[in-house]
């Protein structure tokens, strides 16, 4: 009988990269919050909002694209408006942060990395 692989041993299939529901859930709030308050987040990052949104899969290229917008960006939680009960929020950054999956899509992300298939850089 054939062993199964440790997650860290085997790929994600098609399905694992579809967002879950919490980074489908956020990408969402950050359309809403784009739509009411008229700020945040770049055509690139709309368009990531719906994808996500909709529950559609990501290719790889996509995982790493995501990855790299969440390394850049995490910054952009340290500013003022990042988080509920300051002033300005949601300020930009956070808007952007959710267009893109929120911090559920930075986890999501994360384990897809580590699921990778061999050679894709």
């Amino acid at each position: 009988m054939p062993r199964r692989k440790k997650a860290s041993q085997r790929q994600a299939s098609a399905a694992e990269r579809i967002p879950p529901r919490a980074v489908q859930l956020a990408a969402a709030r950050g359309l809403a919050w784009r739509a009411e308050y008229g700020r945040g987040g770049t055509a690139v990052g709309v368009a990531r909002a719906r994808d996500l949104s909709n529950g559609r899969a990501v290719s790889w290229e996509t995982v790493e694209r995501m990855y790299r917008y969440f390394r850049r960006h995490q910054i952009d939680l340290d500013a003022q408006g990042a988080y509920p009960g300051e002033r300005g929020y949601p300020s930009p950054g956070r808007i952007a942060w959710e267009l893109w999956g929120g911090d559920a899509g930075l986890r999501w992300v994360l384990r897809l990395r580590r699921l990778r298939p061999e050679g894709f850089e």
